[in-house]
């Protein structure tokens, strides 16, 4: 797989195999032993052939060299883990063990435990008694029981079980991943959009991350100073002119710009992407005498602000933070980008979180309009049908800048479905349908005097979707947003004429959210009426129960979901927090508080 492109190892994973201490002639301990450590084999196990970062690699999980029956030996696994870099925890055990004695006590590492059903040994009594201890000392950890009993000898692990393990690890594997990396702001705020008003204190205590904030100038600088890859640059540009073509240009004869400009723009867009690589990441091929700019900021997300100052006078960034959000580039399938458009920091963070989730190109949009049954007909003719009908309508996903061209539905599976694969299974045929399907089309002059190119294409395919968003409320905190639902293919007719109600040079997605019938999701109508800010970042699949869990461990309370809630997974401590599960969430967030507040990163 990719190497990575981050400074600091991936977080491990540490089984704890939990064991009753008794000894003695009945031999308890050692009747124990084999089936305690067969669960620790059985969850790493799964964990590594299900589960990868975000460069491809499989987990990496450890093991405790011996199984854990009083303090000495949890001693020695936490000292062994220590030295193996584990963030995650997962204790296992088949049979009762002494709680406090073996619990996990770091307060950083990230906690599950598995308590075997079966009725020989009383593994479900060690897991109640340990996540009360939990409870006790605000060390949240989350509980994995399965439904049925099994027999002392099973082996396998039951399909509930799995499903709750690999939710605990994901979430886990994505929230451990961003500790200590950057997001990078290339400029500030843009057009008075809150989102892209940094907000430090967050990255710093709910994510454990830092900010860096670099001006836009910094660009022009390394163009006009050659502190670039020279033969990455000529690469990508030869890359660029084979594969990215020009579509028709809107605006009025008399401002357009002729070809000999926007070959200029071409050039410098394609450089502008070079350098916010090496901002990003570093680049040790830089030249000579430049061995700062080589360090880059070890971002694992970012945004740039664009808009006006940047994009009243140079071409838009549209290009750059396109095809760094997408799954490939000059150098073939490679591991995707987070750049938000506008630096809609909040956004770009629902972004990350959709990426370390899925490992796969996420969807930049504004969430544009609604439109109903009536107003299609009324536009159209057409009678909306299928998942938009069942919404009551649809609703308008469009932007200038990040859409990911993954998003038209190009790459297929094996069954010809679309879909949006992780890099490492994107094909060269995935690549080029992709390129194909999207068209390069000259900024609209009255948003971006500077030129530049904005990405066109249609998602033209039903695929599933989850839609995000991150919001910070004064007095609250931050909050999560989450609409399970479908792309929408409509009729190419009908998609032409609604789209050309906004903007026809602007990549195009239409979006019906899950309906259940009551609250934020009685319509499509309701959804969009509900929806935080003016962004969302849509990831492919339904992963809303995933983002659940992963803010649970982040202490972000979700405010709007419509995930089943025999699906939500959340640290056993907030069964404590009363008995509705959003107000469960909210109390329990606000108690624990943020995972980072006061202590070093």
């Amino acid at each position: 797989m990719a190497k990575s492109r981050l400074i600091g190892d991936y977080p491990v994973i540490g089984i704890r195999p939990t064991i009753d201490g008794r000894q003695g002639s009945l031999h308890v301990r050692e009747s124990l032993e084999e089936q305690t450590m067969n669960m620790a084999k059985s969850a790493a196990k799964l964990f590594t052939e299900n589960l990868r970062y975000s460069n491809g690699e499989p987990v990496k999980v450890v093991i405790a060299d011996s199984t854990i029956g009083r303090v000495p030996e949890a001693a020695a696994c936490a000292d062994k883990f220590k030295k193996e870099n584990v963030s995650i925890t997962l204790t296992v055990t088949p049979c009762w063990c002494y709680g406090s004695e073996t619990m996990d006590m770091d307060p950083l590492t990230i906690k599950g435990v598995w308590g075997f059903n079966g009725t020989e040994r009383p593994g479900a009594v060690y897991l109640a008694a340990v996540l009360a201890g939990h409870a006790q000392k605000g060390l949240p950890a989350f509980g994995i029981y399965g439904h049925d009993v099994q027999d002392a000898d099973a082996t396998e692990i039951p399909e509930d079980v799995k499903e709750k393990l690999l939710r605990f690890g994901r979430a886990a594997i994505a929230a451990a991943t961003m500790r200590g990396k950057s997001y990078l702001q290339i400029g500030s705020i843009c057009m008075g959009i809150a989102g892209s008003i940094i907000s430090p204190e967050f990255f710093e205590e709910y994510l454990g991350m830092r900010v860096e904030s670099v001006d836009e100038v910094e660009i022009i600088r390394r163009m006009e100073n050659g502190i670039y890859d020279k033969a990455e640059f000529e690469k990508a540009l030869a890359w660029t002119r084979a594969h990215c073509p020009e579509g028709f240009d809107k605006n009025p004869a008399n401002v357009q710009k002729t070809k000999e400009e926007k070959d200029k723009d071409w050039e410098f867009i394609v450089k502008m992407m070079c350098i916010i690589k090496d901002l990003y990441n570093g680049n040790p091929n830089l030249p000579a005498g430049c061995e700062e700019e080589r360090l880059g900021h070890n971002a694992i997300a970012g945004g740039f602000q664009g808009q006006r100052q940047w994009t009243d006078f140079y071409p838009n960034c549209d290009f750059p933070e396109s095809m760094l959000n997408s799954s490939f580039d000059w150098e073939g399938p490679r591991e995707t980008y987070v750049m938000a458009t506008e630096n809609d920091t909040l956004n770009g963070t629902s972004m990350l979180f959709g990426k370390l989730l899925t490992n796969r190109a996420q969807i930049f949009a504004d969430v544009r309009t609604y439109w109903s049954e009536d107003a299609v007909k009324k536009a159209t003719g057409y009678t909306i049908e299928g998942k938009a009908k069942d919404a009551g309508g649809f609703i308008h996903l469009i932007n200038s800048g990040a859409a990911c061209i993954d998003a038209c539905g190009g790459a297929k599976d094996a069954a010809g479905n679309s879909v949006m694969k992780p890099f490492w299974e994107m094909t060269e045929a995935d690549c080029d349908t992709c390129l194909k399907a999207t068209t390069w089309n000259a900024a609209d002059y009255g948003y971006f005097r500077g030129g530049g190119f904005s990405s066109r294409f249609l998602t033209d395919c039903e695929m599933p979707v989850t839609m995000m968003r991150l919001n910070l409320v004064k007095g609250l905190g931050p909050v999560m947003q989450i609409a399970e639902g479908w792309t929408v293919k409509l009729p190419a007719e009908v998609s032409d004429k609604l789209w050309k109600r906004t903007d026809y040079t602007w990549p195009c997605t239409w979006f019906a959210p899950r309906i259940t019938g009551k609250g934020a999701f009685k319509s499509a109508y309701d959804v969009m009426n509900n929806w935080g800010a003016n962004h969302g970042a849509i990831s492919y699949g339904h992963i809303g129960a995933d983002l659940i869990t992963l803010c649970s461990i982040l202490r972000i309370p979700v405010c709007m979901h419509n995930v089943p809630e025999e699906d939500i997974f959340r640290p056993a401590a907030w069964n404590a927090f009363g008995t509705d599960k959003e107000g469960q969430d909210y109390r329990a967030c606000a108690a624990y508080g943020p995972l980072f507040k006061g202590t070093s990163k």
